[in-house]
């Protein structure tokens, strides 16, 4: 194969020569020119939140994972209660980690083919004033369900409780406006709807919190008051930086601009989850969510009902074709996901269609025919 693989997963994307390019340098992590890198990165993309005024956004060496545990670990008093709401793999990831900081975590649970209940939560909060903070994956890509940020953050609102949302999936497609609804911490991470490469996570907080949290973290490394103050203070990471990562961050969000924005980005995102979708229709696969939940992120497909079907043969036929596809989250069904999120458009995702038609032609499965 004379090209990269077309990566269709929620991270790593597929990313741009720009982009790649921005990484042929090295930098100096102390030096004003990284600096300089680094404040841009920081005000634009508290641009994209219309979070200027009002929040601050503190990055993060690591995977977007990292971010997470450190926005509890930093936003939730030792004392704290967490509530997790809870529809797939990332919301169990998010309620784990949790415990494992030390703070009290509980969990609504949601079917993992529903959008999580803001009504539910309305009710659990009337009768439980010990929970201090909620935690709410915006996109669950587990499956791809769409969670309602935005009737989440008014609940939590009304119950004087604060909001943490992994938005990793989500942030720069989605529309996430911090001058429209409140939360207390918002994560997302460099590899995903920027198109960066991953390595880098941030975390948007708000300026009224943020005060606060002094002291909450029991991690140096990702205390992100520590890293918040500090970076104030000199301009620099506390410790070495993805200097790569960033510049190559840079350099997505100035494409990101480049293409209209989030709205742009959105657009596209949908015409290739469309295309997806109803090109796997053709060939007899179904998706698992109805569409009213289907966040244009990841698609999550179920496998074709055959004896023939293994989705390591799958996978590797996909993968000999020129596309790498994600495996299920889900335990009960078994189901394959297709991203449709990066620097690709309609054109990689129809051959992404005809590439999966063809392997299953190779093994011998018509998905249109009873086993």
């Amino acid at each position: 194969m004379d090209r990269d693989p077309i990566l269709l997963t929620p991270g790593p994307l597929t990313t741009t020569l720009r982009t790649k390019t921005a990484m042929l340098r090295d930098w100096g992590s102390w030096d004003a020119d990284f600096i300089a890198v680094t404040a841009r990165v920081r005000a634009r993309l508290l641009d994209i939140v219309s979070g200027q005024g009002s929040h601050v956004v503190v990055p993060l060496q690591g995977s977007g994972t990292f971010s997470v545990e450190a926005a509890v670990a930093t936003l939730v008093p030792r004392d704290g209660h967490v509530l997790v709401l809870d529809n797939g793999a990332y919301c169990k990831r998010a309620a784990k980690l949790s415990q494992m900081m030390g703070r009290r975590a509980s969990v609504m649970a949601f079917a993992e083919d529903q959008a999580v209940s803001a009504a539910a939560l309305d009710a659990r909060l009337q009768v439980d004033a010990s929970v201090t903070h909620v935690i709410l994956i915006h996109c669950e890509t587990g499956t791809g369900v769409e969670n309602p940020l935005a009737a989440v953050a008014a609940v939590c609102q009304r119950h004087g409780k604060g909001l943490i949302v992994d938005a990793m999936s989500s942030f720069a497609a989605l529309p996430i406006d911090a001058a429209a609804l409140r939360f207390d911490a918002l994560v997302a991470a460099s590899g995903k709807c920027l198109e960066g490469v991953p390595g880098m996570g941030f975390v948007f907080i708000r300026k009224e919190v943020l005060d606060g949290c002094a002291g909450n973290s029991q991690s140096l490394a990702m205390d992100l008051h520590d890293q918040h103050t500090y970076m104030e203070r000199t301009g620099q990471w506390r410790f070495t930086p993805p200097t790569h990562v960033v510049v190559a961050l840079d350099e997505a969000i100035s494409q990101f601009i480049e293409e209209g924005g989030q709205p742009a980005r959105l657009a596209r995102y949908s015409d290739n989850c469309r295309t997806l979708i109803d090109g796997l229709g053709a060939l007899g696969l179904r998706p698992f969510l109805a569409p009213d939940l289907q966040a244009p992120i990841i698609v999550t497909v179920h496998a074709p009902a055959h004896p023939a079907y293994s989705f390591k043969r799958f996978y590797d036929g996909a993968k000999a074709r020129g596309f790498l596809l994600y495996p299920g989250k889900l335990t009960e069904v078994e189901t394959f996901r297709v991203g449709c999120i990066g620097a690709i458009s309609r054109r990689e995702m129809a051959l992404a269609v005809s590439a999966i038609a063809d392997t299953l032609r190779e093994m011998g499965i018509d998905c249109h025919a009873a086993p």
